[in-house]
């Protein structure tokens, strides 16, 4: 049997590099730092970490930025943030190929956000992350690989 990683508080944890979309490499290996887990930010400041990472090809890290946000939630926000990271995740699963995943999880997140369409919570472009969603899940259902589009969480002009 062999040890596992443990982190200071003794969880497991995986402490193998990752590649820019979360893919573990060999122990060794040069890899992408990791998003640092349980960081509270405010909605504003949640959004522009993720939007930062999207743009930068990182969306299994803005996944966890929306993860974050997700655990620290309570009420009907915590959905919010549970869609975002589903999307970052479709989002993730497209990048690394896998269009079945993609296509699921861009899909459910679209559908998980419908709560907030019209109330369109920190300015959160919720028919624009729809209409991507939807796009981007009909694109990977017939296209071995894409060259995914991070979405724009404001909308489009900013």
């Amino acid at each position: 049997m062999t040890d596992r990683d443990r982190d200071e508080a003794g969880r497991a944890r995986n402490a193998r590099p990752r590649d820019g979309l979360g893919r573990p490499l060999p122990y060794g290996a040069d890899g992408v730092e990791r998003q640092p887990e349980g960081i509270e930010r405010a909605p504003e400041d949640t959004i522009a970490e993720a939007q930062r990472l999207l743009d930068a090809g990182r969306p299994f890290h803005a996944h966890e930025v929306f993860e974050d946000a997700w655990k620290a939630a309570d009420g009907a926000e915590r959905e919010l943030w549970r869609a975002l990271a589903q999307l970052a995740v479709g989002l993730t699963h497209a990048a690394r190929g896998n269009g079945n995943g993609a296509a699921s999880l861009l899909e459910r997140g679209a559908d998980n956000i419908e709560p907030f369409r019209q109330a369109r919570p920190h300015g959160i472009d919720i028919p624009g992350l729809q209409a991507w969603a939807r796009e981007m899940a009909g694109e990977v259902k017939v296209r071995i690989r894409v060259e995914p589009v991070p979405p724009r969480l404001l909308g489009q002009g900013l």
